[in-house]
């Protein structure tokens, strides 16, 4: 009887914390939580990392292309996925890629907003509202997931006027000490139907990396 008091007693503290309610976050300006997001890798000057993405198209024209590229990051804020070729006919889904970008460039073309916090996945997140500058007759607006726990982005949402979405969602691996993209996965319902998976192999980081890169890439 003094053993199963015991280990109750033992459990307690764990059960407690289980059930206890998650604790609300505090309010952030959009500005604090990119700035948060970019210091991830304080170290991290550059890199560079094939990928590699099978897409399966669910509507017509039914197919599967597979995309192979290379993905380059600059700081302070130029980001490009380059892929060796892309079909006409998937051109759209290669940016998908580049406009997930590097946070840090987003102010850039669009309207960055504080838009509260909800739970995601069971854990408490920020919700950043990015919405083009310019009024667009294609893009109303996307929400982009942030993980206060690793400032990471873990899922963005493009939505699109004729009620059409893009979500992408990202998983992190610890690489040489820093925190890098290890898969993406997207849901697209934008004028086709289709899935797609990335995986990225192994980073080459704070290597040169010329400018061309990033201007000469579409």
């Amino acid at each position: 009887m003094i053993s199963r008091v015991a280990l109750v007693l033992a459990l307690v503290p764990g059960l407690l914390a289980l059930s206890a309610p998650t604790q609300p976050l505090r309010p952030m300006t959009a500005a604090a939580i990119v700035d948060k997001m970019l210091d991830r890798n304080p170290g991290l000057t550059s890199y560079r990392a094939r990928v590699h993405v099978t897409t399966h198209m669910l509507s017509f024209p039914f197919l599967s292309p597979t995309l192979d590229g290379t993905t380059y990051y600059k700081r302070p804020s130029k980001f490009v996925v380059v892929f060796d070729r892309v079909p006409a006919y998937a051109a759209g889904f290669s940016k998908i890629f580049n406009n997930v970008g590097d946070p840090g460039a987003w102010s850039k073309d669009n309207i960055v907003s504080y838009a509260g916090t909800r739970v995601w996945s069971g854990r408490p997140v920020y919700i950043l509202t990015v919405a083009p500058r310019q009024y667009s007759d294609i893009l109303a607006y996307a929400h982009a997931i942030v993980d206060p726990a690793t400032w990471e982005l873990v899922e963005m949402t493009w939505h699109y006027r004729d009620g059409g979405t893009i979500s992408m969602r990202q998983w992190y691996r610890r690489e040489n000490g820093y925190d890098v993209l290890a898969e993406q996965s997207a849901e697209i319902n934008f004028r086709v139907r289709a899935s797609s998976h990335a995986t990225y192999g192994k980073y080459q980081m704070n290597v040169p990396i010329a400018d061309s890169v990033f201007t000469g890439a579409k």
